[in-house]
């Protein structure tokens, strides 16, 4: 399951989810919580703008969620990603996944929060506290991380 929305979304309530969804056949449940941080350098930011193309951003992030389920023995995947204006600290990513093994769970999680920062599509705005505002490059580091997973053979 994929969401994209405004609205906070409670961590434990989508753990408790994903955990119902798997009806007592998973071992392991592995999620990855991710927040507004400060990008700049110089100046203290104010807060981060998210936009997204709708319907294809989540069609992206559920193919990651399929081919995860075809790399990694794992049972059930959750995704929740916010948009629009979030301030530093801001919950702004949940990956949850469920499997009988605990080191699937693991690789699929990080493959999951890896390829989504490069593949989906999503654009960030951040905006200082003195009211400058600029776009968020992505990182030469996130890039590479999805090549590495790419270069690995489908099964581990």
């Amino acid at each position: 399951m994929v969401l994209i929305q405004t609205e906070c979304f409670d961590t434990a309530a989508l753990i408790n989810q994903l955990q119902v969804r798997s009806a007592g056949q998973a071992g392991a449940f592995v999620h990855f919580l991710g927040t507004v941080r400060d990008y700049s350098p110089d100046t203290q930011s104010h807060s981060l703008t998210l936009e997204h193309y709708p319907g294809m951003c989540e069609r992206e992030i559920q193919l990651l969620c399929d081919h995860a389920k075809q790399r990694w023995d794992i049972l059930d995947t959750l995704v929740v990603h916010r948009v629009g204006e979030l301030a530093l600290g801001e919950p702004i990513v949940f990956v949850g996944v469920s499997s009988v093994h605990r080191g699937d769970a693991f690789r699929a999680c990080e493959y999951i929060i890896d390829t989504l920062k490069t593949r989906a599509p999503f654009w960030k705005r951040e905006t200082l506290a003195d009211g400058q505002a600029f776009w968020v490059q992505q990182q030469d580091a996130d890039a590479q991380k999805t090549a590495q997973w790419e270069s690995l053979p489908d099964h581990p």
